[in-house]
């Protein structure tokens, strides 16, 4: 009987996704502007629980770039998405970027070194 109950539990029981995080990210030149594949993993459960967007950042806290995220990404986790156009200060060498989700907001940047600066 405790086991029915215990397995009865957790399928009750809704999967609980923390904040979202940046796994990986690509930073290319692109002429004067630049094109960042940001790589993020959440555990999406729908509408009321997924990764929105994520944004770039100067280390002093200068907003970059934002992507907006559309829709959850239950079955595809890890994901990348692209942002192209991207002002990035001749004087930067790196940048942060943070991803964020629609119940918890921001989960934690990581910062990225710029190729060839």
């Amino acid at each position: 009987m405790k086991q029915f109950l215990l397995a009865l539990a957790l399928i009750a029981t809704p999967a609980i996704a923390g904040p979202p995080e940046v796994v990986d990210v690509r930073a290319t030149q692109q002429g004067d502007s630049w094109r960042f594949d940001v790589t993020v993993a959440h555990g999406d459960t729908g509408w009321d629980h997924y990764a929105d967007g994520w944004r770039i950042y100067a280390p002093d806290g200068t907003e970059l770039g934002y992507r907006e995220l559309l829709h959850p990404h239950e079955n595809e986790q890890p994901f990348t998405r692209s942002l192209s156009g991207i002002a990035v200060p001749d004087d930067l060498s790196e940048v942060l970027v943070g991803a964020f989700d629609n119940v918890h907001g921001a989960g934690p940047q990581v910062t990225v070194t710029l190729p060839g600066r």
